[in-house]
């Protein structure tokens, strides 16, 4: 089994790469891809320690694109981590996220709620702090007893703190990863709420764009959205991924390689992802 999709401490993740990796040993996965949000700070740490687990290493990413409605995010796979272009990128990305990440504590002030951004900031363990960090340094708090609760009542997009943040294009994200060396893969489709005929339309304005797959497993995808996300896939010649989209203790439910219990995503997957490096 492997997993294409998770999270460490260098973004929103609660596990340093080491014990990501621990625990991908553990759980017999053959290979695991680090996709931390906006980064790769993680990835050397997470090589590291890949050298002596058993477990192969993927270089990753998530990238956040814009999408009305919502946010569209984009996987990328097997790219160089120190090419030039990529890093401005995501360091852009970045200094987007810690403007909103302003935005967001301004609002929770005006809103009287009493919090600090060195009580946010430690509680995000790595260089990428985001809405979930807010949560848990609110629930530290007494704010609101649960993550659910400060996402419904202040975090959520439509909420009083939400904010918005810069964000690339689906296309500028998917000509970053390609012009890295990566393969770019829509992650999650079912958070995009569209439906079949919406999302084919979307898929192959990506796929014009550059899109080489799409991640038709994933912990919240149900059955049926599998099935569909898999014949649209096949049916536009987009290569079939998947991942647990593992957070480890922020969101406990999720495990990783297995998601909510019954995902399972196939080794054979790999090869054919591999296989759409760009020549």
């Amino acid at each position: 089994m492997i997993d294409l999709h998770t999270h460490s401490v260098f973004s929103d993740g609660s596990m340093t790469p080491e014990e990501l990796v621990a625990v991908a040993a553990e759980a017999q996965l053959t290979v695991v891809a680090l996709t931390d949000h906006d980064t790769t700070e993680g990835l050397p740490r997470f090589f590291a320690a890949t050298k002596t687990s058993g477990v192969r290493g993927i270089t990753g990413v998530e990238i956040s694109a814009e999408h009305h409605p919502g946010a569209l995010h984009m996987l990328g796979y097997f790219f160089d981590p120190a090419h030039a272009g990529l890093q401005e990128k995501l360091a852009q990305l970045r200094a987007g996220r810690t403007e909103r990440n302003q935005k967001i504590l301004n609002h929770l002030h005006e809103l009287g709620l009493e919090l600090t951004w060195d009580e946010v900031h430690a509680l995000a363990g790595g260089e990428v702090v985001g809405r979930p960090h807010f949560a848990r340094a609110m629930i530290a708090r007494g704010h609101v007893k649960d993550k659910d609760e400060a996402f419904a009542k202040f975090l959520a997009r439509g909420k009083p703190a939400y904010a918005e943040r810069f964000r690339l294009s689906p296309a500028d994200s998917i000509q970053m990863i390609r012009e890295a060396g990566g393969v770019p893969v829509l992650a999650h489709p079912c958070s995009l709420k569209l439906g079949q005929k919406m999302l084919r339309a979307l898929l192959l304005e990506l796929r014009d764009a550059g899109l080489e797959g799409v991640e038709v497993y994933h912990s919240e995808h149900n059955s049926s959205q599998a099935k569909l996300f898999h014949r649209l896939a096949v049916d536009l010649g987009l290569a079939v991924t998947g991942g647990s989209d593992f957070h480890g203790a922020l969101m406990p439910d999720i495990k990783l390689g297995r998601g909510f219990g019954s995902l399972r995503v196939p080794d054979d997957l790999l090869p054919v992802l591999e296989a759409r490096r760009p020549a």
